[in-house]
């Protein structure tokens, strides 16, 4: 498919043609959805943890008689019914995450890029460099583009000026190729793509399946 390339500026810079083979398939919903379950999963800390009866630091003398108090029979005072006690079947530290196929990985990236494609919600922009590190003028180069909540991703390195500019955006997400990422594409609205991105995606997969 051909797509227009712009620069920062909103002016024409030519066109593109984007290979079908990572930006022309059918989304499947259900591949993407693994591919976001698996992400959020990894991300969890996993550090919630209570307290065992066994962990509990209390007295182990029988709070009273065993019979002829008139209530029910109690021991450790660490027990989970006792202010105080342990907690029954509370939760654990534990990992997340969960295995994915690296294929399966793979498939939902060009899954996501050809999602977005299909919505018109791809920009594809010359090059990722200002001249000033002005926050503002950035953003108002963002504003002449529509660029409300956008994820943009250039080459293998953000040029320091341009990531400084942008970092402080509402809305807006800015990575190297490296970092392109199912969950961050389909949380935005519109993917910017610098050249430099496109040509490293199809070189990534290189008309594999």
């Amino acid at each position: 498919m051909e797509i227009k390339v712009q620069t920062l500026a909103g002016k024409d810079a030519g066109t593109l043609t984007l290979s079908d083979v990572v930006f022309g398939l059918e989304p499947r919903a259900d591949i993407l959805h693994r591919m976001v379950r698996w992400q959020l999963a990894k991300r969890r800390a996993g550090t919630h943890k209570a307290k065992t009866r066994g962990e509990v630091r209390a007295t182990s003398k029988k709070v009273y008689r065993q019979k002829g108090a008139g209530s029910a029979r109690h021991g450790n005072k660490a027990a989970p019914q006792f202010r105080g006690g342990g907690k029954a079947f509370g939760p654990i530290s534990r990992d997340h995450a969960f295995d994915l196929p690296k294929k399966v990985r793979a498939l939902a990236l060009k899954h996501a890029l050809s999602a977005k494609a299909k919505a018109d919600a791809i920009v594809v922009l010359d090059d990722l460099k200002t001249e000033d590190a002005k926050t503002k003028a950035l953003a108002a180069q963002f504003a002449g583009l529509g660029f409300k909540s956008a994820l943009i991703i250039g080459g293998s390195e953000i040029e320091a000026d341009f990531g400084r500019a942008a970092r402080n955006l509402i809305g807006i997400d800015v990575l190297p190729i490296q970092g392109i990422n199912v969950y961050d594409i389909l949380r935005r609205d519109t993917l910017v793509l610098s050249k430099a991105a496109v040509e490293a995606l199809e070189e990534r997969f290189n008309g594999g399946s």
